[in-house]
């Protein structure tokens, strides 16, 4: 206390005669100038007298620089508080930006969902159906590549071709054989739900995510429903949603984006992606630009317009799918004076399933639809010529076309096997499942990418449309408790046109040894007439799980099967495919509607003396 006061005292002492008195003490105290000349302008005593100016100009000095200092710690609380609000402000703006009103739109994707199915196809979609038919308050949320909701897919080959509307392309709408008009979607978008009210949805409900974009999920609305529901708001996502990451153990996945969803249950329905041949993918970018493999609604949209820009198509395969674009094409060929060309390495059509006399006869049926078949064609390389595309074939011949499409098989998507630890089958390919479709305890694989046992016919992976609806039901009522096995023979059908189709079941190898039995056909023997009659294009929806109770096959004097003749015209028939004399195989040639029957005698797995009986059962010699 002394040392201050003595301190104070010498602050306060009367300065030195001769050295400047003005603003001393206030320039000590760093004092601003113009508070300096204030103060000496107000001072009305002699500087420095008694000391009384001096107390007076400390006291002024220190009070001045305590308003400052709580002005400027004043001024700083608010700066604070102003770039906090602004922030906050700015964040929320962000946000509101990226959750617009229209509803389904940019929505937050849910953190957990009870049952989650990996796949937007028919697989999926069934069982969806059957979760929710089972449990009506469940929620489901499809996960799809596809940027469409699901549809079905075999009209983008069959009755979508022969559709006289300009628009097909966008309505996606089609007459069937009987003349009535549906879509190839399973269901419009009002009966989806969208992505963001899933976990908070009345009595739950199914939703579909299939667009991502910065963390958001869009559910992506077709063209044709959008013009009807959303209007030309609506803006169609390009990006993909994909499931990259599937962690079995914690019961997670994880997107293409870092966006993490967990399951209770999941069912892995990923389907395939079609093949290409190594000569093509040897080829380059420029080969690759001019190449179609065919799979989606794009890639339909993307041929029916080439295919009116172009002056020629091949197609390299001669399977379901290569048939039945051949002849769909070949009706343009007549009409718009379309080239098209159909090359494979078998001796005819569907030479890997039918025997070689019926491929035979299907050949020359794809020959008159104005189509150039080229039987017995090996892909050696393809190359650009100037503006045409040459393919070379392994026997020297030369074919130029403008345009290419690539139907040589499916290979099924099963990239989330390594990540998940699930197993996947050396010799068909898919993941490997039980009998309950099961590949771990609480998940399941349907469809094109499940690779299955068959208590008849041995492990098998089927890639038609029948086994998608049935496995992907299955899986569904299973996902919820059923704990049924696939027993299930599934059909599948392929159409040349109006006039020409066939069903068929089991195992239809044309390595096995095969009997038909034919008959002459009627006008009611016909695809047109058979969904006529059923009242759908989609035939299996009709017979997809239908069996007849019992068969009851009567003796015959005569026990040698009909055997067809080189050239003749098989009306109608049934194509039976032994292995060790049991039926394990059937071909229904322009019949239809008998698949029940078809389905009980491979599941009987009976020997048979005289199949010209069994052929009986199926009313081959109705008029």
């Amino acid at each position: 206390m002394f040392l201050c006061r003595g301190a104070l005292a010498r602050a306060l002492r009367p300065p030195p005669r001769g050295r400047a008195q003005a603003g001393t003490l206030l320039q000590r105290w760093n004092v601003p100038p113009d508070l300096q000349l204030s103060r000496q302008v107000a001072g009305t005593g002699v500087p420095g007298e008694k000391g009384s100016n001096s107390v007076f100009v400390l006291i002024v000095g220190l009070s001045t620089l305590g308003a400052g200092a709580y002005v400027y710690k004043t001024l700083k609380e608010n700066k604070e508080r102003f770039t906090s609000r602004i922030s906050s402000i700015t964040t929320r703006s962000r946000d509101e930006e990226a959750s617009p009103s229209a509803p389904g739109a940019h929505s937050k994707v849910p953190s957990h969902v009870p049952f989650l199915l990996i796949g937007g196809g028919t697989a999926a979609f069934a069982a969806a159906r059957s979760i929710r038919a089972r449990d009506p308050g469940a929620r489901v949320l499809i996960v799809s590549e596809d940027p469409a909701l699901p549809y079905m897919r075999p009209p983008l080959s069959k009755e979508l071709w022969f559709s006289d509307d300009p628009d097909v392309t966008e309505t996606l709408r089609f007459k069937q054989w009987n003349g009535k008009e549906r879509s190839i979607y399973f269901q419009p978008p009002s009966f989806y739900v969208p992505v963001q009210d899933l976990p908070s949805v009345e009595n739950g409900g199914v939703a579909v995510l299939c667009g991502k974009k910065v963390g958001t999920a869009l559910a992506v609305v077709p063209t044709a429903f959008a013009k009807q529901s959303l209007g030309s708001k609506l803006v169609l996502n390009p990006w993909r949603c994909k499931v990259v990451h599937m962690d079995v153990r914690g019961n997670t996945v994880k997107l293409n984006d870092g966006t993490q969803i967990s399951y209770d249950k999941c069912l892995i329905a990923t389907g395939g992606t079609p093949r290409n041949l190594p000569a093509i993918e040897r080829a380059g970018k420029d080969v690759q630009k001019r190449l179609t493999l065919f799979r989606k609604i794009e890639d339909f949209r993307s041929l029916e317009k080439i295919s009116r820009e172009v002056k020629s198509i091949t197609i390299i395969g001669g399977g379901f799918l290569g048939s039945e674009l051949a002849c769909a094409l070949g009706r343009r060929a007549r009409t718009r004076g379309l080239e098209v060309i159909q090359l494979f390495p078998e001796n005819g059509n569907m030479g890997k399933v039918l025997p070689e006399y019926l491929s035979n006869w299907t050949t020359e049926k794809v020959r008159r639809e104005g189509v150039n078949v080229l039987p017995n064609a090996v892909v050696k390389s393809v190359s650009v010529s100037g503006n045409r595309l040459v393919i070379k074939l392994k026997d020297g011949r030369k074919v130029e076309t403008d345009h290419i499409v690539a139907a040589v098989g499916l290979e099924p998507n099963v990239e989330l096997a390594k990540s998940a630890g699930l197993e996947v089958d050396s010799d068909f390919g898919g993941f490997r499942v039980n009998a309950e479709l099961q590949a771990r305890s609480n998940i399941w694989v349907a469809g094109d990418a499940a690779c299955f046992y068959d208590i008849k016919l041995g492990r098998r992976r089927v890639e038609h449309h029948d086994h998608a609806v049935v496995s992907g039901r299955l899986a569904g009522e299973n996902m919820t408790g059923a704990a049924k096995p696939y027993w299930h023979q599934s059909m599948f059908w392929s159409d040349l046109g109006p006039n020409v189709g066939y069903e068929a079941i089991g195992l239809v190898d044309s390595s096995l040894p095969t009997v038909g039995v034919f008959a002459k056909a009627t006008a009611k023997d016909t695809p047109k007439s058979a969904t006529e009659q059923s009242g759908t294009g989609i035939r299996s929806e009709s017979e997809t799980e239908a069996e007849a109770s019992e068969v009851h096959i009567s003796q015959s004097s005569s026990p040698t099967p009909q055997v067809p003749k080189q050239g003749e015209d098989y009306g109608k028939g049934v194509i039976f495919y032994l292995r060790d004399k049991v039926v394990v195989g059937i071909v229904l040639w322009n019949i239809f509607n008998r698949m029940p029957i078809a389905r009980k005698i491979i599941k009987d797995g009976e020997e048979h003396e005289d199949l010209n009986e069994v052929a009986k059962l199926f009313n081959i010699h109705e008029d």
